[in-house]
């Protein structure tokens, strides 16, 4: 089998869209006019490539960056291909409860003006109330995370019988966050021949893998969108101690004030305590996170589309698929391991062209974890310096942790080692010969360098 790739379309730095009318693409009127009404004029460059050889029955594997059109580009041809009779004949599957929201809710304004019905199912609601919506609405057309697919198809709800076309959207993301068993067992159990479509920011070896067991002489399209558009977010790194990071945001956040500003933590615990933190110090903020409760999530995306809130903290995989205009700042609070999160998170800022603000706190440690992330965005992020922040003193329990880090056994007294110190030998036999001038030293000069060099980080 071969992966065929499609040319590259040229874009320019102000857009991100060719001009081809929708109607150009083979798309029904029905669906046409739901588009027309959306707002969009013309498609992007990752929807004038998929479309066509979507509406063709091609098996189609596609790389686009988060925020270039991606629903759309497999959303339209599943609205126009699809038939209102028959019910379960297309499953999208996504890795988040609030992707499979955004997508389901996008399709369902695409296709207004369509008899094509769609549903989303996901974790975090009852699993009672979503069976019954199910069996009441009979959907065309699902979209759901891998979880709650398979909880409805082992309970007998949801058959793959009909099932014609499978979209995996943000293909990486799912198998990063571990559904690759349930993606092999749900694409094994639906019948062949079937169409299948995987869209995704990266394609990996094992997404390309994925493709050649399940894909039939798929095409493979790599859009200009794939590679992030550095020159539309400003990045930078700020170099900060790990007990100053939580003053140091709190200073950020009053001097410079953002629009609104997303900011990234590793844990959930972290996401709670830190908005907690900001709340007390009169900070207009919401945590978002895996473990709150669906309706506030759900009401916290809602302020955030509305424009009614101003800071978010934030867990990565609660803001996957997080589409929010307005994202004026992103900030790094704990920079991830995977370089590839990094482009993901700062992915939610710089938006349909916008300008957007990255900043990420790193520590002395993660000098190289900083480089591996300037190696995959290819560009070297420059260092923040913040003069008017003063930091804390460091905490007693790190000054004790400090104090107990061992010494290296060649390393006397915190100094380098080397040669005995001439003035500190009791020999009386030293050759005034090997000296400067033929003077001894008789003691340790006035002043020293000490050892101390500034860096700019521990590459």
């Amino acid at each position: 089998m071969r992966l065929f790739e499609s040319k590259t379309a040229q874009m320019t730095e102000q857009t991100q869209t060719v001009h081809t009318p929708f109607s150009d693409l083979g798309l029904r009127g029905s669906v046409c006019r739901g588009v027309a009404e959306a707002g969009y004029e013309q498609p992007t460059e990752i929807q004038a490539q998929i479309i066509p050889p979507i509406l063709a029955g091609k098996d189609v594997l596609g790389q686009a960056r988060t925020g270039t059109g991606k629903t759309a580009a497999f959303g339209l041809p599943l609205l126009h291909m699809g038939d209102p009779k028959i019910p379960s004949q297309a499953l999208i599957l996504v890795p988040t409860r609030e992707l499979a929201m955004q997508v389901d809710s996008e399709i369902k304004k695409l296709g207004r003006y369509t008899p094509i019905r769609s549903q989303p199912i996901y974790g975090g609601q009852r699993l009672s109330s979503q069976i019954g919506e199910f069996e009441k609405k009979q959907p065309n057309l699902i979209v759901g995370t891998p979880g709650r697919v398979m909880d409805l198809h082992n309970r007998g709800v949801l058959s793959y019988a009909n099932i014609k076309r499978v979209v995996l959207d943000e293909v990486d993301r799912m198998l990063d966050i571990g559904f690759r068993e349930d993606i092999r067992k749900i694409l094994g159990g639906v019948k062949r021949p079937a169409q299948f479509v995987f869209v995704s920011a990266t394609i990996t070896e094992e997404i390309e893998t994925l493709s050649r067991k399940y894909m039939d002489d798929p095409v493979k399209i790599v859009t200009s969108e794939g590679a992030l558009t550095v020159r539309q977010v400003d990045q930078k790194y700020i170099s900060v101690a790990p007990w100053d990071k939580r003053a140091l945001l709190l200073h950020l956040l009053k001097h410079e004030e953002p629009d609104l500003t997303l900011v990234f933590c590793r844990t959930k615990d972290t996401v709670d305590r830190l908005a907690q933190h900001l709340g007390k110090h009169g900070i207009e903020v919401h945590s978002l996170h895996g473990d709150m409760p669906q309706s506030k999530r759900n009401s916290i995306v809602r302020k955030l589309r509305s424009g009614h809130l101003s800071v978010v903290v934030a867990s990565d995989l609660a803001a996957r698929g997080l589409d929010v205009s307005g994202i004026s700042h992103v900030i790094n609070y704990d920079l991830p391991e995977d370089p590839e999160v990094y482009i993901h998170r700062i992915g939610r800022t710089a938006r349909a062209g916008q300008s957007g603000v990255a900043w990420s706190f790193v520590s002395a440690d993660q000098g190289k974890l900083l480089t591996a992330i300037e190696l995959l965005a290819n560009i070297e992020i420059a260092e923040l310096d913040y003069p008017d922040f003063t930091p804390g003193p460091i905490p007693e329990d790190k000054r004790a942790e400090m104090r107990k880090e061992p010494l290296p056994d060649d390393t006397p007294n915190s100094r380098a080692s080397g040669p005995e110190a001439v003035w500190e030998k009791n020999e009386d036999n030293i050759d005034p010969e090997k000296f400067p001038g033929g003077v001894v030293p008789s003691g340790p000069p006035k002043r020293r360098l000490g050892g101390r060099m500034k860096t700019r980080r521990g590459r």
